[in-house]
């Protein structure tokens, strides 16, 4: 006599069951389309709805280039300067004496160009004004009211080399030139919110070295730096009014 094995059915009832609610592969399946509603509003709160995430601020994002007068004024040859190169390197060869230059015209114009972050634009603003602040710093302090907008359109750039470029320059005027440092505490709420927005801006690199602090391309110490020169020059009421506008700021005077 021989013994059969037991007739046990493939598939129970309950996994048959479970086939039948799943899609056939020969036919698409439809997905249910959902609408697009904004965030924070009453339609979120509906059926068949799906938010579209708010977009992002982008604070730190840099603004697209912009010509800057100064590039259009150089290129037609307004400027009385060239660039030299000698054998200790690149310098200014100025036409004329610079005692004679009419600063209310030429000094707004270079500060104009503190956006421009190309060669050869870059180097002369920046020499040209250090030329201007050691030959003629008795005529800068009536021309600081037309600084400010140029300095406040550079710093807007968020370009973190044109940053530094135009702290660079800030600090040139305000060391090299008296009163210059007091000059500038009323048009602190024009210049310092950008300085704010980019003072704690470090990147952690761990155990490796940073060679843009050396060279003065580091945006947070070049910050750093140039608020304790505001601080040092601009009189008893510079701390207060720093720390009013970059509140994470500590005086270097009083500590």
């Amino acid at each position: 006599m021989v013994l059969l094995p037991p007739c046990v059915p493939d598939m129970c009832g309950k996994d048959f069951r479970a086939t039948l609610k799943k899609p056939s592969p020969n036919y698409p399946h439809k997905t249910k389309k959902y609408r697009l509603v904004p965030a924070f509003t009453i339609q979120a709160m509906q059926k068949n709805t799906k938010v579209i995430p708010p977009p992002k601020c982008s604070v730190f994002d840099p603004l697209p280039p912009k010509s800057t007068m100064f590039r259009s004024c150089y290129q037609r040859g307004e400027f009385p300067v060239c660039i030299e190169f000698t054998t200790y390197g690149k310098r200014l060869n100025w036409k004329v004496p610079i005692e004679k230059l009419d600063f209310h015209h030429y000094l707004p114009m270079f500060f104009d160009g503190l956006a421009e972050p190309t060669y050869p634009f870059s180097f002369i603003v920046e020499q040209g004004i250090n030329d201007l602040v050691t030959k003629g710093s008795y005529k800068i302090l009536p021309v600081v009211p037309q600084l400010i907008i140029p300095i406040k359109n550079a710093l807007a750039t968020k370009r973190p080399n044109v940053i530094c470029h135009a702290l660079r320059c800030v600090q040139m005027i305000v060391t090299g030139c008296d009163k210059v440092g007091e000059a500038l505490v009323p048009y602190y709420r024009q210049i310092l919110p950008t300085l704010n927005l980019f003072k704690n801006r470090n990147t952690n690199i761990g155990s490796n070295i940073d060679h843009t602090a050396s060279r003065g391309e580091n945006v947070a110490d070049m910050i750093e730096d140039t608020l304790q020169i505001l601080e040092r020059y601009g009189g008893p009421d510079a701390f207060i009014n720093i720390k009013y506008m970059i509140p994470t700021y500590e005086s270097c005077v009083m500590n």
